[in-house]
């Protein structure tokens, strides 16, 4: 079963954004790939406050992907708060961060990561774990309804 669902990514490197659109459009993912540069951001989105009161033109995501190191609220803030929010059980975060750090990972999943990624160091690869991304979550993983 597909979802047609919103993908949030919250990622301040443009670099990292542009190469993970790439390889989502490469992969051929057709889910709505909407970006947020901060915490903040994320945690105002999420909780559909000020500008992104409008589930319409902001509707909730059926996928966070969430990197650790973020101005404002780091990742683990926003998926503290995300885990916080029983409405919120269902949302799958995936932490995709350049952090290989031992402590990163056992607090990522201590606070409710559904999984938890390392940036891939090259393009190639990033495209390969896109691929994979849709297979796994878009395709063969069912969500509930928003």
């Amino acid at each position: 079963m597909t979802t047609k669902r919103a993908l949030l990514l919250v990622e301040d490197n443009e670099d990292d954004v542009f190469l993970m659109q790439r390889a989502l459009q490469e992969a051929a993912v057709i889910n709505p790939l909407l970006v947020l540069e901060d915490g903040q951001q994320a945690l105002d989105y999420l909780g559909g406050a000020g500008k992104y009161c409008d589930r319409t033109e902001y509707p909730l995501p059926a996928v966070v992907f969430l990197d650790l190191k973020l101005p404002y609220k780091s990742g683990h803030d926003v998926l503290k708060w995300i885990r916080q929010q029983k409405e919120f059980d269902p949302l799958v975060v995936v932490v995709l961060t350049s952090s290989n750090e031992p402590y990163d990972l056992s607090k990522s999943y201590a606070l409710g990561a559904n999984s938890y990624l390392v940036k891939p160091p090259t393009p190639e690869q990033l495209l390969d774990l896109a691929k994979a991304f849709k297979w796994y979550w878009l395709e063969y993983n069912r969500f509930e309804e928003a």
